[in-house]
């Protein structure tokens, strides 16, 4: 089932968050033979969080894992803030609207997968689910993307508020042109 965003939704968030495993990643955790963790992250996605980080639309992440890799992707593309490790997510709220622009959850969009997700995603202004969530997640949902987690959800979910805040051409534009043709 997809549910397409609502625009006005959209329009309103000041800032997306995101869970990490079944969002960001598939959900495939790999544990290598040193005991480190491999995760592998769509660039797709990345592109579209960079575009809306540069839009100034803050990323966020509130996961239950803590990773290495996490942290270097966060670093990469500027997501702040970096939640990692949460077995309650509701118990950030307060921390998330004191290390960000917002003033109230309301002004915020959470992007989950799973069962945990369920808390966070009542306390934000929308809720996102990706094509392959829970369909507990999926029933709680605003919006519900056509991409599963890992595959492009993400990237979807940035175009939709770049597109409905009207930000989307001065987005791509560095991609786009400025309306220049070749010769």
């Amino acid at each position: 089932m997809i549910m397409p965003a609502n625009t006005e939704q959209l329009q309103a968030i000041k800032l997306l968050l995101l869970d990490v495993d079944g969002v960001l990643t598939d959900g495939t955790v790999i544990y290598n033979e040193n005991r480190s963790e491999t995760k592998c992250f769509s660039v797709k996605d990345g592109l579209g969080i960079r575009m809306l980080i540069k839009a100034g639309i803050p990323v966020g992440i509130v996961t239950g894992r803590a990773s290495a890799a996490l942290k270097r992707r966060c670093r990469e593309l500027g997501i702040t803030p970096l939640l990692d490790g949460i077995s309650d997510k509701t118990a950030v709220i307060k921390d998330i609207v004191a290390s960000t622009p917002i003033t109230s959850l309301k002004e915020a969009a959470f992007m989950g997968d799973d069962l945990p997700d369920i808390p966070l995603m009542a306390y934000t202004g929308m809720a996102i689910a990706v094509a392959d969530a829970h369909p507990a997640v999926i029933e709680r949902a605003d919006m519900v993307t056509r991409n599963p987690g890992g595959r492009g959800a993400v990237r979807e979910v940035c175009e939709a508020i770049l597109k409905a805040q009207g930000r989307w051409d001065e987005a791509t534009s560095i991609f786009l042109g400025t309306g220049k043709k070749r010769d």
